[in-house]
């Protein structure tokens, strides 16, 4: 499974690219209200470290606007995938931009019918959130489980990013299902690092070394 990292920090990003666990980025217009600088500029940046997809989201509602976006975005650099909403404008946008060579993300899929037409206008990426749906009373992993369902049924080769992680237990069943990508916040990486049993045994080393060097 790919991790992608869910940020527009460049810092974030730049810790998650040293410890090898940085396959692309996910961005959002929420993400880069955090940051300082313009979108285009944090994209660039962001390109630049990152050897992978890097995801840019469009804010227009209508297809002409959505189609002027994904190009302008798509200019920035090779790496940008276009991200898109997931509404009949938007898919009509990701059928005509995919034509053209731009890689398009559907984003903000709730249902595994949403993903399903996404993939059938030629999405390269479809986004799942988990933990909104989780949020709304259902099981969000089971959405995931369906769609990857419908996708390997079909031969569909859009690629599934679990998308709205808000813990470990998220990453862990993505992967468990055989998910393509998890896209995940920075501060859910570190946690995926940490287990107390393992802080308890470096302490126990520790303390057992020293008995050793007191002994030289």
């Amino acid at each position: 499974m790919k991790f992608f990292i869910d940020s527009a920090n460049v810092d974030e990003i730049k810790q998650a690219v040293a410890l090898g666990v940085c396959d692309g980025v996910t961005t959002n217009p929420t993400l880069l209200a955090k940051e300082k600088g313009s979108a285009p500029d944090i994209f660039k940046s962001i390109c630049k470290i990152v050897d992978g997809p890097v995801n840019a989201e469009t804010i227009s509602l209508d297809t002409t606007g959505i189609i002027q976006e994904g190009r302008s975005l798509a200019a920035i650099h090779p790496n940008i995938v276009v991200k898109i909403p997931c509404t009949k404008e938007g898919l009509l946008a990701v059928k005509q931009l995919e034509s053209q060579g731009i890689k398009t993300n559907v984003t903000l899929i709730f249902s595994p019918m949403q993903a399903l037409l996404a993939a059938k206008a030629g999405a390269t990426f479809v986004c799942p959130f988990v933990g909104r749906v989780d949020d709304a009373g259902q099981d969000g992993m089971e959405l995931i489980e369906q769609i990857l369902i419908i996708f390997e049924n079909f031969g569909i080769n859009s690629e599934v990013i679990v998308a709205s992680i808000l813990g470990v237990q998220h990453v862990l069943r993505s992967a468990l299902i055989g998910a393509h990508i998890a896209t995940i916040p920075y501060p859910v990486v570190e946690k995926l690092v940490r287990h107390p049993l393992t802080d308890a045994g470096v302490a126990n080393f520790l303390k057992d070394w020293k008995k050793v060097k007191e002994r030289s």
